[in-house]
């Protein structure tokens, strides 16, 4: 009888569970409540909480192991078939899809046919502000170089600036794959709080006439000198040209961008391509972001997350996206400084990745100051530039430090 109960026990995992453990289900369970109760990017949240929550039951096999034991006497990888059989299922799914880099360019192809340039088009003057809010990126690149980590983890850390959760996985499997739990988390949870930090950030660098700057009126009393006659046609040239042209000053950024770029071909043709665009922006993208957020969330093991390394990534990503929102306003302060024409800097504040819950957020606080100030169209122009100058920065960092 005695052996049995010992059975039985040995049988359950209440003889592994830890404190570490207990931490890691609470971290778990604090990424589901933000999806699911605070509707913070559910999307993301939901599918990566419970990825640590599966990558830290006891004895179930399920987080990601490190990259050395999938290796072959001779230094190769072992074949899918071998990890699967190894490694079990989760495993299999990051070895196939994440660590080949296949899935951050394929949700870049739906959120390009769920992407709209025509506010940027419209107001290219605005886009600039786009690569003006990048400044997060370099300036935490070298924050992150002199408090001790190397070139690579410095740039994975960084580009959680540019706010976009693909463009920050991609990067970081380039450059620092053994970061990736800790550095996917960090973004897409920023990501999620942008209705918190876009404000705080504002407020600290905005006064109440900044905030009043009414974009419309701007318009009419400084017209525009030149509009677009056929805005559509040149919304089916710009994705061809631009993917040329990033493909020929940063090639390392063409995966992303060019994806990004084919995505939103497909959406501006029209009724002819209006299948693949919806294929593309729709069960092709819900698919891939299921098992980015799966197995993302399968690295958060207890031994990956609680170190002082995922402190600083924690810290040094709020940073960079702090310093990416305030880089658009001041961008835009200092233009006001020079032009008759103001520009509210929420506009700048947008010009980060997160599209479109940073143009919302900016939009919800100018109408706060004026009930009749409707700055979305503007601040969209700044945020799908910001898409792009986040791809191309991953690009730059990739060529410099892969």
């Amino acid at each position: 009888m005695n052996d049995i109960f010992s059975k039985l026990v040995e049988m359950t995992a209440f003889n592994v569970i830890g404190w570490q453990t207990i931490l890691m289900w609470a971290i778990a369970f604090v990424l589901l409540y933000l999806g699911i109760r605070k509707q913070y990017e559910p999307l993301l949240l939901v599918p990566i909480g419970f990825g640590v929550l599966l990558a830290n039951l006891p004895g179930a096999g399920l987080g990601i192991v490190d990259a050395s034991l999938v290796h072959t006497a001779d230094g190769s990888y072992m074949n899918l078939l071998e990890i699967a059989n190894e490694y079990g299922i989760m495993n299999f799914l990051y070895y196939a899809l994440i660590k080949t880099g296949l899935l951050p360019p394929i949700i870049f192809m739906g959120v390009g046919a769920l992407t709209d340039f025509g506010p940027m088009l419209r107001n290219l003057k605005l886009s600039l502000f786009g690569g003006a809010a990048q400044l997060g990126i370099f300036s935490v690149l070298i924050i992150a170089i002199l408090i001790g980590f190397d070139l690579r983890e410095a740039g994975s850390l960084a580009i959680i600036g540019g706010a976009d959760g693909p463009t920050a996985i991609y990067t970081t499997i380039k450059l620092a794959p053994h970061l990736l739990g800790p550095i996917a988390i960090a973004a897409y949870s920023y990501m999620a709080l942008v209705p918190v930090i876009i404000p705080m950030v504002a407020k600290l660098l905005m006064n109440e006439k900044d905030f009043g700057i009414h974009m419309k009126k701007m318009d009419k009393l400084y017209p525009p000198k030149h509009e677009i006659k056929h805005l559509k046609t040149v919304k089916i040239i710009f994705p061809i040209v631009m993917g040329l042209a990033v493909a020929v000053f940063v090639p390392s950024s063409a995966p992303l961008v060019g994806m990004l770029l084919f995505g939103n071909l497909v959406k501006e043709i029209g009724s002819s391509t209006s299948r693949l665009a919806e294929a593309a922006s729709g069960p092709i993208m819900n698919t891939a972001t299921i098992f980015l957020g799966l197995t993302v969330g399968a690295t958060m093991t207890a031994e990956v997350f609680l170190s002082p390394r995922t402190l600083g990534i924690i810290v040094g990503g709020f940073l960079a996206f702090a310093i990416s929102v305030a880089g658009g306003i001041l961008a835009v302060k200092v233009y006001n400084m020079f032009s008759k024409k103001k520009i509210n800097p929420l506009v700048g504040a947008t010009g980060l990745s997160a599209v479109p819950m940073a143009s919302r957020v900016a939009n919800e606080m100018a109408l706060k100051y004026d009930k009749s100030n409707h700055i979305l169209q503007y601040c969209m122009a700044s945020n799908v530039s910001g898409v792009i100058g986040s791809a191309v920065a991953a690009g730059v960092l990739i060529s410099f430090l892969g």
